[in-house]
């Protein structure tokens, strides 16, 4: 469907425009914040071909597109007359919202308008310290220095992006708590860290109060309370302040306050909550580090289904921060290769067009860490697949937290994440243990999967009964149609022939008895079959397929094949042609069947799988 078709079927479902409160998105999802959830209908919108999966969590209504979210959004963001300055959260929900509700709420707001850049810096770091190692380039030649600025400007100016974008979530002036954020990474005050730092004690002081300097280069939380603080002032500045010199004096007490609150207090006890949350994560990764990795691999995509994960991220970043390096990022990527793996070995073990094209887009999507594609629209739907990527992603995590392996810059978990998992010193024990566990996550999902993944009808195993020589297996699995309810008045009229019609419910036709190709339609989506006793049978896909000139069809046969029952003959992209307008029945003729007595079902059943008996022929 086209991008503005599917924006306009979203802001329907959503409530309309004005049920909008704000409008963000992350790397597949775009994440609305209502201002009545009642007014939305998940569940209709589900059904939109361009909605991988409606997800309500975190106090946000989340619909997950996939790779082409960004270009919806902009079409949403069009239809409904959405801009920067539109776009403020402009009212108080009476709605009751959890604590972790409302944390998760913040973090996504705050990081998700960067994330793709977050992630470019992060895989540009990782392929740097490759180069390193392996002797591509060196530390002090030009090249490596702009590519290593262009990796590490993001981070290193990070109070100044976090500043605009926790302005805006906060309804503030965005420019304003992004100066805020500029003032903390400020050279006059880096220079006074250092002075401080040579000096040993406090050299200087804000109205005769000590001023403690500290490095906020790359830091997250300390800018998160400012921005809030100085929204706080705005807002109950522009309350009292006359009109005339709102825009000018508000402002002013918003600089003159936060900036100096954030050295004096804000600050210090922000990084004293940062150091705690470090700390305290090191001391239970510390206790049993296999542990941490099992259950972080194991239950992750979890989190990711409910939107939880965003709650991981300044986690992630501060333990860059405080440390230079970080522990739970490297436990992700199994889970993420786990279900990587898991679509593989759909891709691998089904013999459905559409699930095999869904399974290798979700491949090549999945590796580069968007998973989203692969949960909900391969493993998840199947379950059993999604729960061996998850048993994968366990034991794959259990050996990267075993193996002690760390990321050294922040990005989202992919497999450029192995290039920033190397060391200063160069690659160790601890990379290796990672790329071994990541690589075992993709192929025990891949096994499982491929054994024991997919109900046998989805495998394209399907079971032959032993039928007489006069008798018929069915062509395919689905539901069965009486001749006369055919919606083509050829065929119900019976002038092609007697016989039965199925309704598919999957893209598969097989061989229904012994015998050979007597004919194959050049648009493939109708065959002829002679048995070897004389019946003459034709199979046609669908009313007025022929339409579609062969399109999502496929044959795997030719005239004068010989073929026994269970061969595949045609596969079609059952959900395609049925997206395309046209009915699926597909009538199953007896051509001569005024040779015969008579033609009946085998069955009453209205229901009936492939490789069943389906009609017999009375002479």
């Amino acid at each position: 469907m086209g991008y503005q078709e599917v924006a306009r079927d979203i802001l329907t479902h959503i409530g309309g425009r004005e049920n909008i409160a704000s409008l963000v998105h992350c790397a597949t999802r775009l994440r609305f914040k209502l201002k009545d959830s009642k007014q939305a209908d998940a569940e209709a919108l589900k059904k939109n071909p361009g909605v991988i999966m409606v997800v309500e969590s975190g106090g946000q209504f989340q619909v997950v597109i996939g790779n082409h979210v960004n270009d919806v959004y902009n079409e949403v963001r069009a239809e409904a007359g959405i801009t920067e300055d539109s776009d403020q959260p402009s009212h108080v929900s009476t709605e009751k919202v959890s604590i972790l509700s409302r944390l998760i709420d913040l973090v996504s707001a705050v990081f998700t308008p960067f994330i793709g850049v977050m992630a470019a810096s992060g895989i540009l770091k990782g392929l740097l310290a490759m180069a390193v190692v392996f002797g591509w380039l060196s530390t002090d030649t030009g090249t490596y220095k702009l590519w290593f600025a262009a990796s590490d400007a993001l981070f290193y100016f990070f109070p100044l992006a976090l500043g605009y974008t926790a302005g805006k979530k906060f309804g503030g002036n965005p420019f304003i708590t992004m100066a805020i954020g500029g003032a903390l990474t400020h050279p006059v005050v880096l220079q006074a860290f250092d002075a401080a730092n040579q000096a040993g004690a406090v050299t200087e002081h804000f109205l005769g109060i000590p001023i403690t300097f500290i490095n906020y280069s790359s830091s997250v939380i300390p800018i998160l309370f400012a921005a809030w603080v100085s929204c706080w002032i705005e807002k109950g500045s522009n309350k009292v302040l006359p009109s005339a010199i709102r825009n000018f004096f508000t402002p002013l007490f918003c600089l003159a306050i936060t900036v100096p609150l954030t050295f004096l207090l804000i600050g210090p006890a922000a990084t004293w909550l940062s150091q705690l949350l470090a700390h305290g994560y090191e001391a239970i990764y510390a206790f049993a580090p296999w542990l941490a990795g099992g259950v972080m691999g194991a239950i992750w995509q979890v989190c990711v289904i409910f939107g939880l994960h965003w709650g991981m991220v300044p986690l992630m970043i501060n333990n860059l921060s405080v440390f230079g390096h970080d522990t739970l990022l490297p436990l992700l990527l199994p889970a993420i290769m786990g279900q990587v793996g898991a679509c593989l070995g759909i891709f691998l073990r089904t013999r459905d067009t559409r699930l095999k094209m869904l399974a290798g887009s979700a491949v090549s999507a999945g590796i580069f860490g968007i998973t989203e594609p692969a949960v909900y629209g391969v493993t998840l739907p199947h379950r059993r697949p999604f729960i061996f990527g998850c048993i994968a992603g366990g034991i794959g995590g259990a050996i990267v937290g075993f193996s002690h392996s760390n990321v050294y810059s922040f990005g989202f978990a992919n497999i450029f994440t192995l290039a920033q998992m190397i060391p200063p010193g160069g690659v160790d024990a601890s990379v290796w243990g990672a790329v071994i566990g990541t690589v075992l996550a993709l192929i025990i999902a891949c096994a499982l999967t491929w054994v024991a993944g997919l109900p046998r009808t989805e495998t394209d195993v399907p079971v032959i009964a032993q039928v007489a020589e006069n008798d018929i297996l069915s062509p395919m699995s689905g539901t069965v149609l009486a001749m006369d309810q055919v919606p083509d008045s050829t065929f119900a009229s019976g002038l092609l022939g007697d016989g039965a019609a199925i309704i598919p419910l999957t893209g598969k036709v097989i061989a229904p008895f012994h015998g050979e190709v007597a004919s194959l339609f050049q648009t493939r989506h109708a065959i002829g079959l002679l048995s070897d006793s004389g019946i003459e049978m034709l199979i046609h896909i669908g009313i007025d397929t022929v339409k579609l000139d062969g399109q999502f069809f496929t044959a795997h046969v030719k005239v004068g094949d010989k073929i026994k029952p269970g061969d595949l003959l045609i596969e079609f992209d059952r959900q395609a042609i049925i997206d395309a307008g046209y009915d699926l029945a597909t009538p199953v003729i007896i051509s001569n069947s005024d040779e015969y007595r008579a033609v009946t079902r085998m069955t009453n059943d209205l229901s009936i799988d492939s490789g069943a008996p389906f009609l017999t022929v009375s002479r």
